[in-house]
């Protein structure tokens, strides 16, 4: 099997599982409890915590751990924007891009029909990069919050963002990105990136399912969504999972110290694949951006005369594992919002294909997933563009 579906999840490392095993089993105390037990609990969650944060350049106290991404988006979107209302009631606007992740769409979406705030969606390019004039413009005084996705999770586009921070900052607005897809890949630095929060989703890069954090700079005010014991300084009550923040910790640290040379080796073996893909199957449409603004592990198309979904079936007959898009919309009979954002017609976003590489991908790999796909494709063009 080739494994193509990175973007989707990652498996566990094995060093993750031996660093947080002692937490599942001997050292199994509650962080709360004041006995040696809640004790060793309590000290590896301060470990954990204070090494993301000397990884992504904030106080230990500005990491908040959640259950994965789609946590960290709808405590950020929801809690900075329904804090900074109640300091200044005037601040009713949220903005966010046309690509965002469904936890940030949908959390937006709520504060709009439950809370009332006005939500501007900010167009993006074809390439799938925020049309920042139109971003600068509809920054004001009364924008609670803007929200901008690091790394798209299913044409690979990478945001400038601290191009966009400079603007945000002028207009004392706070900037959240969801950086689930960037970790592994590009600098989670929130002083370089200019950001105020920043989501993480741990089996994005080797943790457990399950653990996520928010960075929260302790200058941005967030109500919390969970309320009872207090813990995380009362933005997400609840009892740590101490074992899966270990985990986490510990994933980040490996994904960061190998990103560099990560980045260089998978990024030609991507332009490679992309290469070959065009040259083999010249109808190919590649979506996303070029070169640089691309994350080196994401090569999506569409492939017109076909159907996304019998690719996928063709492929995985050939031991070939990949996706259609985003793992959170499967199942989904609609064409995907992110190909739509970029003017791509509804027919032809449904013959769209996601490879996303793991950092471990090899040339014998992508030739091979060439070699699979262009039978594939041919097979089903043949046919009409469904499998039989």
């Amino acid at each position: 099997m080739i494994f193509l579906d990175a973007a989707a999840t990652t498996p566990v490392r094995r060093e993750v599982i031996e660093a947080m095993f002692p937490y599942l089993t001997g050292s199994f105390g509650n962080p709360s409890s004041h006995h040696d037990l809640g004790e060793q609990a309590a000290a590896a969650l301060e470990q954990a915590k204070t090494q993301i944060a000397e990884l992504v350049g904030c106080r230990p106290g500005e990491v908040i751990f959640t259950s994965g991404g789609t946590e960290a988006d709808n405590l950020a979107i929801k809690g900075i924007a329904l804090a900074r209302r109640q300091l200044d009631k005037t601040r009713n606007r949220i903005l966010i891009s046309a690509i965002e992740h469904p936890a940030v769409m949908e959390s937006a979406e709520f504060l709009a029909r439950v809370h009332g705030f006005e939500v501007d969606v900010i167009p993006v390019h074809r390439s799938g990069l925020i049309d920042s004039a139109i971003f600068a413009e509809k920054l004001g005084p009364d924008v609670a919050l803007a929200s901008v996705m690091y790394a798209n999770n299913e044409i690979g586009s990478i945001q400038p963002l601290a191009e966009l921070a400079e603007l945000t900052t002028a207009h004392r607005v706070p900037l959240h990105t969801d950086a689930v897809q960037a970790s592994g890949w590009l600098s989670l630095n929130i002083a370089e990136l200019g950001v105020d929060a920043l989501s993480l989703s741990g089996h994005k890069f080797g943790a457990p399912k399950g653990v996520g954090a928010l960075i929260l700079r302790s200058r941005t005010l967030a109500e919390p969504l969970i309320h009872g014991g207090g813990q995380q300084s009362g933005l997400r009550s609840g009892t740590e999972n101490v074992a899966f923040a270990v985990a986490l910790a510990c994933a980040i640290q490996l994904a960061e110290a190998e990103r560099a040379e990560a980045f260089s080796r998978v990024s030609g073996l991507r332009d490679d694949f992309i290469a070959a893909v065009q040259s083999r199957l010249p109808q190919a449409l590649l979506t996303g951006p070029s070169g640089e603004a691309r994350l080196p592990s994401i090569a999506s198309f569409c492939f017109p005369g076909t159907h996304g979904e019998s690719v996928l079936l063709e492929l995985e007959r050939r031991s070939i594992i990949c996706s259609s898009g985003s793992a959170c919309a499967a199942g989904s009979a609609e064409p995907s919002p992110v190909l739509l954002a970029l003017g791509i017609s509804a027919e032809l976003a449904q013959t769209a294909v996601r490879f996303s590489l793991p950092s471990s991908v090899t040339r014998l790999e992508l030739d091979q997933t060439v070699e699979a796909l262009v039978q594939a494709v041919t097979k089903l063009a043949k046919l009409g563009g469904e499998a039989r």
